[in-house]
């Protein structure tokens, strides 16, 4: 009987250490970004379970490499920025590991009648 409860606490211990692992990657960065007009761009950020990510780190790339822009989120996980006239993608990097881009062929107007809450203007 006392082999089998060693048995059950090891297999009980290895599934919580499974479903541990699990939790971990549920942060993953989530971005999205819309044209708001025909110069200006906003972008979201927030992890894969919904979680908002304000004073997150986002950035606007040169094709070559070069950061033009760089900013954080504001409290509602939004940031806001001129559309640069080169080509480029956007960087949201929530720390080592954790980074997501968005391509600039990705950024488009929101569909019709489907505008998300955090586009529309107060």
């Amino acid at each position: 009987m006392l082999r089998t409860e060693r048995m059950t606490t090891r297999w009980l211990l290895a599934l919580g250490f499974a479903l541990g692992s699990v939790t971990v990657l549920a942060h993953e960065p989530v971005a999205r970004c819309f044209l708001l007009d025909e110069s200006s761009v906003r972008c979201r950020g927030a992890s894969n379970d919904g979680d908002e990510m304000p004073g997150a780190r986002m950035e606007v790339i040169a094709l070559d490499g070069t950061t033009l822009l760089e900013g954080r989120l504001g409290a509602d996980s939004t940031w806001t920025f001129r559309k640069p006239a080169q080509p480029f993608y956007v960087l949201f990097d929530t720390g080592p590991g954790l980074q997501v881009t968005v391509e600039q062929e990705e950024i488009t107007v929101p569909p019709l009648g489907r505008t998300p809450r955090w586009m529309r203007t107060p």
